[in-house]
């Protein structure tokens, strides 16, 4: 009787653990709203070094945290103020340096991560030229 009643309260524990759901992501257009999150440098001058700014609006009635921001490679530098608080209305700014060291087409993408499990992946290309 005992086992009986130990296999059941297992078994409802393990479907109770496997029906429960993921919180839901929230969707980030409805949070943050982007400018030049996909920006094109157009023809840049072989190892002279050129930034970009995105600008980051919260259109939402909650404060968002700029939590962190990671590059894909070496040759792009971000520069923000980690931790920095969004209020509701307000703006913020990251600046993504690249140092185009190479003659060719480029295309770089950069992730920004924010409080909620927010993120957004911003990109930019263009074209390095021998000056």
């Amino acid at each position: 009787m005992k086992s009986i009643l130990l296999t059941a309260l297992l078994v409802v524990g393990i479907f109770s653990v496997n029906a429960q759901t993921p919180p839901a992501q929230t969707d980030i257009t409805k949070v943050l709203k982007f400018t030049n999150d996909n920006f094109d440098m157009g023809k840049i001058t072989t190892g002279k070094p050129t930034e970009f700014t995105v600008d980051i609006e919260n259109i939402s009635a909650s404060p968002v945290t700029l939590d962190n921001v990671m590059v894909g490679c070496g040759c792009t530098t971000p520069k923000y103020t980690k931790g920095q608080v969004i209020a509701a209305g307000a703006h913020a700014s990251v600046v993504l340096g690249f140092n185009g060291s190479a003659v060719g087409n480029f295309t770089k993408v950069a992730t920004i991560f924010f409080s909620g499990n927010l993120t957004k992946q911003v990109s930019f290309h263009g074209e390095g030229v021998q000056q």
